[in-house]
């Protein structure tokens, strides 16, 4: 059974069924019948009258004001006609006013319809566009009847229990498909509140419907459940509360959606403010399910205490953090705007986080305009206060969000300035929307992204391939891929989740110094008894190493994959890629490499560089930006030099892994060095970055472990990142 005969609160207004217009005014709360009666009744045009007068002060603009609306909306969005008629078009020429709500159905053209589409239809997503068709097409009614219609469709299948159900996998009353049902209805329901083809009773219908799906919604959201499906339900829910809160069970419903959305913040924004499920696309996807609520709260002068604003603040906040130089944000796993896109844009968030608290670094990302999208959920006051945004560049550069796992080093905020992101983390709870890509890295330089992920979408036939490994900048060993058992979900809708990723593990991170150093490892591999770790180290800003260590008792083919399409005249240690403004990226191998493959999907490449047979292992890989041709690693000539870091040192060493600039040097692999005359073991092949000073030098592990470091006179022992001076 879908619906439960049993809820914590003996709710009045009925989940099963729609209330009957004529009844409507029996559910409201007393105060509110004896306002509206006159001899004892409520006639149905005063009810609908006085609901007009609600929406007028509670929702997020006057519905008096829509010609004048769409009127300014037609000219600050000129390109949003074509989309909005296209998309109509496509949805009534796909469905019927009154189609089926249970599968198998067909379209109109006979077709069969898919889970995938049957989930959009419930959303009602294209159902706005009809709405605003109605204007463009000089508001013709009949778009106002396909509306009232469709919702009675569904009204007339819930009657009737013909609708697809959550154990199917489809349910229509699901918490996200309906969640943003009501979401798009309230939108449509106050832009045809003026129109005399949407009678009173037409009104007063949508009133009882939204009703019944916060009844159902408050029913079987009691429990806290995990992920943005029942935010999106608890969302709506307390929107429902807002607006219709002259009605019985509204205090109770949104009492109930408050906590258990603050429970949800609690849980699933992380301390460091990122989003649990560590995507771009639902963080931001929070963003919006805590706005619509916030917004109308502050429009009813409704209190939302300070943890509920504190918490929706840092989602903000933390999409500043994540920025790069050009104000896009890095891909980070099922990110699914734009499929195969590179970056995200996140200028329409921030502007929404601008318009509610003001903060000028926020202005910084925000735009001058509201999205086509959110335009409908701002008030005529906010949209004044956009032609004068105040903006602060963010002074933060290099940033750890540590609980979610993404180490972020950054150069700064000008146009060319440079920012690699490594991705090391895994939500244990619910790792669903995360990629094959556990110490995974992004990189920007000169405007570009010249190490990029990818954005994907649910309903294309390649997700696994976008969703795992060879679509990311990781290393692999044989054909071991970091995601695996991957499951698509029973509905049918495409989306698909890893059963097994690797666990990392944060060894060292070091931060706003001339070398700054992420050292990590993670778990991947162990099912073929290989062990794993990565460090990244970026060098005054200048260029990044990145070494990636194996070690096993058996011999494997070890490998890294760099996204991106480059060029092998150099190849396999030298790898190039160029961009459209002449900047590019070198990718120069310390160690020699057997072989590059090349490969893509999608219009993107990716080039695989491996060494075969090998026990032990090391790639250390120079990944050297530069912003014109002559800046390029010089493939011509004999010695490499890299920003005044050369692949010699005065040092004298056991290793020809090395680069040195004045009195620094950096040393990988390296058994023995002689400083001044004095030489110094250690007790292992380690790495380690070491600088001559007047009195003597210092030693500073970018080791992955522990190790000794000894001379004629003393033993110390050095830790992961820690510096050791010697006079």
């Amino acid at each position: 059974m879908l619906f439960f005969s049993i809820s914590v609160y003996g709710q009045k207004i009925p989940s099963k069924k729609i209330i009957k217009v004529s009844k409507l005014d029996k559910f409201l709360k007393d105060d509110v019948k004896k306002q509206l009666s006159e001899n004892g009744k409520i006639t149905l045009e005063k009810l609908a009258s006085y609901f007009r007068d609600q929406f007028s002060e509670r929702y997020y603009y006057n519905y008096k004001t829509v010609d004048n609306r769409f009127a300014e909306y037609s000219t600050l969005y000129t390109d949003a006609k074509e989309n909005h008629i296209s998309r109509a078009l496509d949805h009534l020429g796909k469905f019927p006013s009154k189609p089926q709500w249970k599968l198998p159905f067909n379209y109109q053209n006979g077709e069969p319809v898919n889970a995938y589409a049957l989930r959009h239809l419930a959303r009602q997503h294209k159902m706005i566009d009809i709405a605003l068709y109605y204007f463009y097409q000089k508001k013709d009614v009949k778009y106002i009847d396909y509306f009232t219609d469709q919702m009675q469709s569904l009204n007339y299948a819930l009657k009737q229990n013909e609708f697809e159900t959550i154990e199917d996998g489809n349910g229509v009353y699901e918490a996200f498909r309906s969640g943003y049902r009501v979401l798009n209805w309230l939108e449509i329901h106050n832009l045809f509140l003026g129109e005399e083809a949407y009678s009173d009773e037409d009104q007063l219908t949508t009133i009882a419907t939204l009703l019944q799906h916060a009844s159902y919604l408050y029913e079987i959201n009691q429990e806290f459940k995990s992920g943005n499906h029942q935010t999106r339900g608890l969302s709506a829910l307390a929107m429902v509360s807002i607006l219709l809160r002259d009605f019985v069970d509204t205090d109770v419903w949104y009492k109930h959606s408050m906590n258990l959305l603050a429970e949800h913040m609690r849980k699933e924004i992380n301390e460091d403010g990122f989003q649990f499920e560590r995507t771009v696309h639902y963080h931001i996807s929070d963003i919006g399910n805590y706005f619509y609520v916030y917004q109308l709260a502050k429009n009813s002068n409704i209190k939302v205490d300070d943890f509920w604003t504190n918490k929706l603040e840092s989602l903000f906040g933390t999409l500043t953090k994540i920025a790069f130089p050009d104000k896009s944000a890095p891909v980070f796993s099922d990110d699914t705007d734009t499929p195969w896109a590179e970056k995200n844009d996140i200028s329409e968030a921030l502007t929404l986080g601008f318009l509610l608290f003001e903060d000028p670094t926020y202005g910084y990302f925000a735009n001058k305009n509201i999205s086509e999208k959110m335009y409908w959920y701002t008030s005529k006051t906010q949209l004044e206060s956009l032609k004068n945004i105040q903006q602060a560049k963010p002074n933060l550069k290099s940033y750890v969000f540590s609980d979610t796992g993404y180490y972020i080093l950054r150069e700064g905020w000008e146009d060319k300035d440079k920012m690699l992101v490594v991705s090391a983390g895994v939500d244990e709870k619910k790792p669903d929307h995360q990629h094959g890509d556990v110490l995974g890295i992004q990189a920007f330089a000169n405007g570009n992204v010249i190490l990029p992920n990818y954005q994907v979408r649910y309903s294309l036939k390649d997700l696994e391939l976008f969703k795992n490994s060879m679509t990311k900048n990781v290393a692999l060993v044989d054909d071991e891929l970091l995601g695996k058992k991957y499951t698509s979900n029973k509905g049918g809708s495409g989306f698909g989740k890893f059963k097994d990723l690797p666990k990392p593990t944060i060894i060292g991170f070091q931060k706003d110094k001339d070398l700054e150093i992420f050292i990590g490892a993670h778990d991947g591999f162990k099912n073929i008894d290989v062990k794993y770790t990565r460090q990244v180290i970026n060098v005054e800003n200048d260029f990044w190493i990145v070494k990636d260590n194996f070690s096993s008792d058996k011999n494997h083919i070890y490998k890294q994959v760099w996204q991106g399409h480059y060029s092998l005249e150099n190849a396999p240690n030298l790898l190039r890629s160029s961009f459209s403004n002449g900047s590019g990226l070198d990718i120069y191998q310390l160690n020699k490499i057997d072989k590059v493959i090349t490969d893509g999907a999608r219009g993107k490449e990716w080039s695989v560089v491996s060494v075969n047979d090998k026990k032990d292992f090391s790639f250390i890989t120079i990944l050297f930006p530069f912003s014109k041709y002559d800046e390029r690693i010089n493939e011509t000539s004999e010695t490499v030099n890299l920003k005044g870091w050369q692949t010699t040192s005065e040092i004298i060493s056991d290793t020809k892994n090395k680069l040195s600039k004045e009195n620094k040097c950096l040393l990988f692999d390296v058994r023995e060095v002689e400083i001044k005359g004095e030489k110094y073991q250690f007790s292992d092949k380690v790495d380690v970055f070491i600088e001559i000073t007047k009195d003597g030098f210092i030693v500073q592990s970018l080791n992955d472990n522990v190790f000794l470091i000894k001379n004629r006179l003393v033993t110390k022992e050095i830790k992961p990142l820690e510096i050791l001076v010697f006079n």
